[in-house]
């Protein structure tokens, strides 16, 4: 029992940061609706800057740093400086970032936390590297005994230190005029605003606070594991369960949760060391517990989560319904052939790699553009796919159409299981499982050497009625005959998804998308529609994790990582989230694809990349959340408008669906169920 009482002891230094984060999320939550997704890389940021200070005396800016003096500062004044960019970082992300978005529906809130939640990941990498750093401690080592058990007595002070900040946190809440405004404004905003109180100023202190006492945690617990860009990125998603475990709301029960969760992953860490516990389940399973969590709390208490009273709202990106057009399809795969044959290596590459990438986009397009599910799950999808692959093609031999199709039912079953908590929830909400999931999935499976040991997972080579399809062949690294074979797969995909969405299905999904009540009135079964969106999806996300996997020959956890999700999503996004027009673009300007590739040899942009892509995605869910596609879609209509002698714009739906090619009438949906 010692043991087990010092590793208690050791998990309530992780359950420090969760407490940091986990009052963030409750102070940005209340204050203005959006639960925010990069409340750790926002925290991290301020870490970095207090690390480095007791590096060498450097303040690291975004652009630039400043000498502060011959050496170090103090540990005080370096403490002070950090908690001061945490202040401006915090100002700068809600008048930037935040506030915008207030009113926008809960995709534009999500795409647009995930995109500074990358572009920060991706502004540390650039500015402090992407190796883990030691941290100084604020707090000195030492032990204590504990019921006759020596254990360390720092991770105690932290604890300490965070329930001052707790207590700091809920007096703000319970007897300020401010605290009390933000939580009046959290159920009717409107009422708060006529009694003369600013929503704006109230979210923009909210955010500031959120950001400091994230800071704080984290100084504290990298001083213990080290700084790492990726892990402290993630560790929002714990928090996040910690979260809907307060209902979104008690900071006393962020505070004891955050300590348990923390303590219970430290437990399951020494666990696993015992003799009698099961080898394949050795590693990760301790990111298998938030997902548990986060699944538990929602289907108990997902429909009695509380919401946030607001003024109004904006309407979700337009959905015009897509036509088979053989022409214009004929066009573009002729166009895509000339390419592949004239291209050749690293280009022919690039660009095959953009025609798999449309898939994963388009995956995100069946059930975000029109389902209205924000999934952040797809690439975890993908990559079961893709291990599946592995398994079937090196240790039974299966032929190469069967093994896709295979592991591609594979993924879908594993959507549809990830879609079961979508029948009570939406939103932002269901975002936070499914990023759980990813992330479970990821460390639990990709990273599990008793799954997918480190030698690799090698994929046999495609066949087809004698016919090799491999990507590489000798000293040719893209194989033509292995790129128009992705290419005839892509184009099939996109035509099925053309007649479904065309057809009765794809007026279930945008009906509950529109309104899931009224859909469910007039006899739509949602759960059903939730269950066949979320299988499309997946299905589709295993074909290209199966077709990612045949372009690499073997696969890494890398491949398919959270972060890489994200990325996707946030080109989809960019691109148009909508349509499958949108998908192509995506996968055009896709990490490793054409675009990333030609840029990559040009200008050598490496991490500066992400960060591109991650600030383009926060203007594009600010000002033009059609995205590319829709903007493009919407100047050659109102050319022809202007060719054909002026007309009235197109009539828009309840949800901002464009009637000219995408009228849902329930009525009409009801006569085909």
């Amino acid at each position: 029992m010692d043991t087990y009482l010092q590793f208690v002891i050791l998990g309530l230094g992780l359950g420090a940061v969760y407490v940091a984060l986990g009052n963030g999320l409750v102070l940005v939550y209340r204050a203005t609706g959006i639960i925010n997704f990069a409340q750790g890389a926002m925290a991290m940021w301020g870490a970095y800057v207090f690390a480095q200070l007791r590096l060498d005396g450097s303040l690291v800016l975004p652009v630039g740093r400043i000498q502060l003096g011959d050496g170090p500062p103090s540990v005080v004044v370096s403490l002070v400086v950090a908690l001061l960019t945490a202040v401006a970082l915090g100002l700068l992300a809600h008048y930037l970032v935040f506030r915008p978005v207030r009113h926008a529906p809960a995709l534009a809130q999500v795409v647009v936390s995930v995109a500074l939640m990358l572009s920060l990941q991706a502004l540390v990498v650039i500015r402090f590297g992407p190796n883990n750093i030691s941290v100084e401690s604020i707090i000195e080592p030492g032990s204590i005994d504990l019921f006759g058990v020596t254990v360390s007595s720092r991770e105690l002070k932290m604890v300490g230190v965070m329930l001052v900040l707790s207590v700091l946190v809920w007096a703000y809440f319970r007897f300020t005029r401010a605290g009390v405004a933000t939580r009046a404004a959290a159920e009717n905003e409107r009422g708060a605003t006529l009694r003369g109180f600013s929503p704006d100023r109230l979210a923009a202190l909210a955010l500031v606070m959120a950001n400091v006492v994230g800071t704080v945690g984290v100084i504290l617990a990298s001083s213990l594991t080290g700084l790492n860009p990726s892990n402290y990125t993630l560790l929002v998603v714990p928090a996040l369960a910690v979260l809907l475990v307060a209902r979104m709301e008690s900071i006393g029960t962020v505070f004891v949760a955050s300590l348990a969760l923390g303590a219970f992953q430290s437990v399951i860490n020494l666990l696993v060391l015992k003799p009698w516990w099961p080898t394949w389940a050795q590693s990760g399973i301790e990111q298998v517990v938030p997902f548990l969590v986060v699944v538990v709390i929602l289907f108990a208490f997902g429909s009695r989560l509380p919401s946030r009273g607001s003024l109004q709202t904006i309407p979700l990106p337009d959905v015009h319904i897509p036509r088979l057009r053989p022409v214009a399809g004929t066009v573009v795969l002729a166009v895509t052939v000339v390419l592949l044959v004239v291209t050749r290596d690293a280009y022919r590459f690039g660009l095959t790699y953009s025609i798999i990438l449309t898939l994963i986009a388009l995956s995100y397009v069946v059930i975000t553009g029109y389902l209205g599910q924000i999934s952040l799950a797809q690439t975890a999808f993908a990559g079961a796919a893709g291990f599946t692959l592995s398994k079937v093609t090196t240790n039974w031999d299966m032929p190469f159409v069967l093994a896709v199709l295979l592991c591609s039912a594979v993924a879908a079953l594993l959507g549809m299981i990830v879609a079961l908590p979508a029948f009570r929830i939406r939103g932002a909400q269901l975002a936070i499982v499914t990023i759980a999931a990813s992330l479970a999935i990821e460390r639990f499976v990709f990273n599990n050497y008793s799954l997918t040991p480190p030698s690799g997972n090698p994929i046999a080579d495609p066949h087809l009625f004698g016919v090799n399809l491999a990507v590489r062949e000798g000293a040719t690294l893209s194989r033509l005959s292995f790129s128009l074979m992705v290419l005839v797969i892509v184009a099939l995909v996109i035509v099925a998804f053309v007649r479904l969405a065309s057809g009765d299905t794809g007026r279930a999904f945008l009906a509950v998308r529109a309104n899931e009540r009224a859909a469910a009135s007039v006899g739509i079964d949602v759960r059903q529609t939730k269950l066949i969106g979320f299988g499309v999806s997946a299905f589709i996300a295993g074909l290209a994790g199966c077709l990612i996997g045949y372009s690499a020959g073997q696969l890494s956890a890398e491949s398919f990582s959270v972060f890489v999700g994200l990325q996707i999503l946030a080109v989809t996004y960019l691109g148009g989230i909508t349509s499958w027009g949108g998908a192509a673009v995506a996968g055009v300007i896709g990490p490793l694809g054409i675009i990333y590739v030609l840029f990559h040899d040009l200008f050598e942009m490496g991490d500066y990349y992400a960060l591109v892509s991650g600030l383009a995605l926060i203007l594009t869910a600010i000002l033009n959340p059609v995205g590319m596609a829709g903007a493009t879609r919407a100047q050659i209509e109102w050319v022809r408008r202007r060719i054909g002698g002026g007309g009235a714009p197109d009539a828009r739906g309840p949800d901002g669906t464009a009637a000219s090619d995408a009228l849902i009438d329930l009525r009409e949906v009801s006569d085909v169920h």
